[in-house]
C-alpha cells in the first residue's frame, strides 16, 4: 500500500503538511473540519503538493523534514513541482 506526504493551503494562506494512504480523502477530511486541529478553523483547504512512498515510515519522514524547512523552501517545493506538470 502508498502512503503519501502532502501540503494544503488554508483559506489564510498557511500551509500544511500531513502524511496519508488516501490523499482525496484526507483533504476532503481536512474540509469537512474532521483533519488536524490547524486546519480546522482555517477552511477550505486545497492540496497543492504530493509525493508518493512505498512505505507510511517513509511518508512520515518525508513529513517531518518537510515540516522543518522555512516556508519560502516549501513553496518552492510546490512551485517546482508545478513547474514540472506543465514541462510534460
Amino acid at each position: 500500500m502508498s502512503a503519501y506526504t502532502y501540503i494544503v493551503r488554508c483559506a489564510d494562506g498557511t500551509l500544511y503538511t500531513g502524511w496519508t494512504n488516501d490523499v482525496a480523502k484526507r483533504v476532503a477530511a481536512h474540509n469537512a473540519g474532521q483533519g488536524a486541529k490547524y486546519t480546522k478553523p482555517r477552511r477550505p483547504v486545497r492540496l497543492v503538493y504530493e509525493e508518493v512512498f512505498a512505505s507510511k515510515e517513509e511518508a512520515m519522514r518525508r513529513e517531518w523534514q518537510i515540516k522543518q524547512l522555512p516556508r519560502d523552501r516549501k513553496l518552492a517545493l510546490i512551485d517546482k513541482v508545478k513547474e514540472s506538470q506543465y514541462n510534460e
